[in-house]
């Protein structure tokens, strides 16, 4: 059985209630998270072969995360064992990783770490069909860069599909580097592609209209995603797939969000999702990349793969922690344009 390998950094997110609440309560929810553990988490629960491949401490909480790890369903054969802690994040309930509170403790972790020719890649790949990384692991470091850089190498050599996630995390490119002379080098070996419009500008360079928000009808939103699609498969020839992702606040704590597909040289748009309240914003935009996974994994019809896509990811607005919990049976239930 071939496998979906999920890479990236595990993280420990503390969630204190904003205003202090938390010390006067003497208690903080503790999630394990990190967007590609997100990833793997849903693939498992919707019955897809996952592992996880991250780098973690020797030591008996790094032990109890790994058999956590198993416990959610995920081989965790991937995880290379060194350095000194695991990385971790303190975001205030209520807001996301874009929010300016986000603080994050990862410095000198296990992941911090690693460097060319730290890990067996081709051991980390055995049976693996399918590799998924993120634009985060890159922002780390520039040693970290390389070992994406070698991992995802190594993968498209042996003719293993490989998906990113263009999320951009402006706080985490601290070593003078600039996203744009890191990223396309790694954009080369991929396969499937997921960001938006203004992501694929700060990390590739892609052009994106600057008056878009001004413009503000979906017309003209989803006009340029295939604009950003068609610019992203013609410098990437290896990139057959581009989801694009677009998320609206709509005040006072509702959202709005909608999804694309292009494949083919044909944009596919999921249903225009509307909410009146959030219970978790971390998390959603993993359970949409688990969702494309998902289904151009089983071969899935376009348009299947982004309505399923979008409805897994808008109800993951409503779960509290990292990773969801909903089954493929309570996507479907979600939406009538589903036909899987």
């Amino acid at each position: 059985m071939t496998n979906v390998c999920c890479f990236g950094e595990l993280l420990l997110r503390f969630s204190p209630v904003a205003g202090g609440q938390w010390i006067r309560q003497a208690s903080m929810p503790v999630f394990v998270g990190g967007a590609e553990l997100n990833v793997a988490t849903a693939l498992a629960n919707w019955g897809i072969p996952v592992k996880y491949s991250t780098a973690l401490p020797q030591n008996s909480l790094a032990d109890d995360v790994v058999g956590y790890v198993a416990d959610l369903g995920i081989d965790p054969s991937g995880i290379a064992r060194f350095g000194q802690r695991i990385g971790s994040y303190f975001l205030p309930q209520g807001t996301d990783l874009k929010n300016a509170g986000v603080i994050y403790d990862r410095a000198h972790s296990a992941f911090s770490e690693l460097t060319i020719g730290k890990v067996d890649w081709t051991a980390v790949l055995k049976d693996t069909s399918w590799l998924h990384i993120s634009a985060i692991s890159p922002a780390l470091s520039a040693s970290v860069a390389a070992a994406c850089l070698e991992l995802v190498t190594v993968a498209s050599a042996r003719g293993i599909t490989v998906s990113i996630d263009l999320n951009h995390r402006a706080r985490l490119w601290q070593y003078g580097e600039a996203p744009t002379a890191v990223m396309p080098a790694i954009l080369e070996h991929c396969d499937v592609v997921m960001g938006n419009l203004w992501a694929a500008n700060v990390l590739l360079g892609i052009p994106v209209d600057e008056n878009i928000h001004q413009k503000g009808q979906q017309a003209d939103y989803l006009a340029h995603a295939i604009t950003t699609a068609e610019a992203i498969q013609n410098r990437f020839p290896s990139c057959r797939v581009v989801a694009n992702t677009f998320r609206f606040d709509v005040p006072p704590t509702g959202l709005r969000y909608y999804t694309t597909l292009y494949v083919d040289g044909q944009q596919y748009v999921s249903p225009d999702l509307q909410t009146d309240s959030v219970v978790d914003r971390v998390g959603s935009g993993d359970c949409f990349m688990a969702g494309l996974i998902y289904g151009l994994y089983n071969q899935h019809a376009p348009q299947a793969v982004v309505d399923f896509a979008a409805t897994a990811a808008f109800g993951k607005l409503q779960e509290l922690g990292d990773a969801t919990r909903q089954t493929v049976a309570d996507v479907v239930a979600h939406s009538s344009m589903i036909t899987l």
